[in-house]
């Protein structure tokens, strides 16, 4: 099937080419930010959704495994990876002991502060360039 068939025109198709080359953009460099601050996009990623989990300071493995779309293991020894850096420490819930809390340590929510504050900046200069295609079938 061809994509005119499908109702995908040439602007569609550009559209999607743009959207994409400006995330990869963005994602390049968040790579670099990081990287630069001596850790690795997984590990900033991680502090980020401990950070800005909705509704409190810490959050699981399982959310943070859903957030990152990783497996529970591999996040597991991203946890204590990060955890033997100083940036993160685990706690048993004082609600539910089955529950293990990942919090930021002071070192992390410093980190995490000043790369937040880089990408916000970089957020910011791609404003106008940076946008959701509004992709419709070609009525054709």
């Amino acid at each position: 099937m061809t994509a005119r068939a499908r109702g995908l025109n040439k602007k569609a198709f550009e559209q999607l080419s743009e959207f994409r080359f400006q995330m990869r953009r963005f994602e390049r460099f968040s790579e670099k930010a990081v990287q630069a601050e001596g850790v690795t996009p997984l590990q900033y990623l991680l502090m980020l959704h401990i950070k800005g989990y909705p509704g409190r300071d810490w959050a699981t493995v399982g959310e943070v495994a859903e957030r990152l779309q990783a497996q529970h293991h591999g996040v597991v020894a991203l946890v204590t990876r990060c955890e033997a850096l100083g940036l993160v420490r685990r706690t048993v819930s004082e609600t539910d002991r089955r529950q293990v809390e990942i919090r930021l340590e002071p070192p992390g929510e410093q980190l995490l502060s000043r790369l937040a504050e880089l990408h916000r900046a970089e957020l910011k200069s791609l404003a106008g360039s940076f946008t959701i295609p509004h992709i419709d079938l070609d009525p054709s």
